[in-house]
């Protein structure tokens, strides 16, 4: 039987400790699988009240109830290829905020990410053009590429050269600032102090979600 936790988390440092904790236990192979029982699943067929909002890549090995070791109806999950906002991300998270009342927003990145490999490889000299929708979401990681890259903004450059994990880092970071520069509602409910955003990278071989940047209190 797994163990079920005493209380709900109600802030975003308590519930960002669960997150770390589960995650704790799950790079030691000790999880608990909590809240994924017959019960609790019936228990939610008519109403949600997540602990969080993960907006994290689309990548197979980024399964977030699994790393972070919660159960169902913990967390409300937003994923595309890059983690790279959009209109849609934005509407997603607004409501998890605004309607679900989450205290927490991850935005997880990860290390081997695909579309960042395909966003450094874009900018080679001899780079073949990539399919329209996939170009999309590239392009949104190219600002990163550049700034890791140095010098000229528009000359291609040595995809060998340039380190991924810091290019993944970049983009992890822009991502948050996108959120806060494109939602007034969550940035309202930041300045309330009811909501933070943790920015964390992933590392596929450890198991272990490493926090990167915060924004409100944690």
């Amino acid at each position: 039987m797994s163990e079920q936790p005493t209380a709900r988390p109600e802030t975003p440092a308590a519930t960002w400790r669960e997150l770390r904790r589960g995650n704790e236990r799950f790079v030691a192979g000790t999880p608990q699988h909590p809240r994924q029982d017959v019960e609790h699943r019936s228990a939610l067929a008519h109403t949600q009240r997540p602990l969080v909002a993960i907006f994290g890549c689309s990548d197979s090995r980024l399964a977030a109830e699994i790393i972070f070791d919660i159960g169902i109806g913990d967390a409300f999950v937003v994923r595309n290829a890059g983690q790279v906002i959009s209109d849609s991300v934005l509407g997603s998270l607004e409501y998890a905020v605004g309607i679900l009342g989450v205290p927490l927003i991850l935005v997880l990145g990860h290390d081997k990410c695909g579309a960042v490999r395909a966003a450094i490889d874009s900018q080679a000299v001899d780079a073949t053009p990539l399919p329209p929708h996939i170009a999309q979401v590239v392009d949104r990681i190219v600002p990163a590429v550049r700034r890791v890259a140095g010098g000229d903004t528009e000359a291609p450059i040595e995809p060998d050269d340039v380190d991924a994990g810091y290019v993944g880092r970049e983009h992890l970071r822009d991502t948050v600032a996108e959120l806060l520069e494109s939602s007034e509602m969550i940035s309202d409910a930041i300045a309330a102090g009811t909501l933070a955003i943790v920015g964390a990278n992933y590392r596929l071989l450890e198991g272990r979600a490493e926090t990167d940047i915060v924004v409100g209190r944690i």
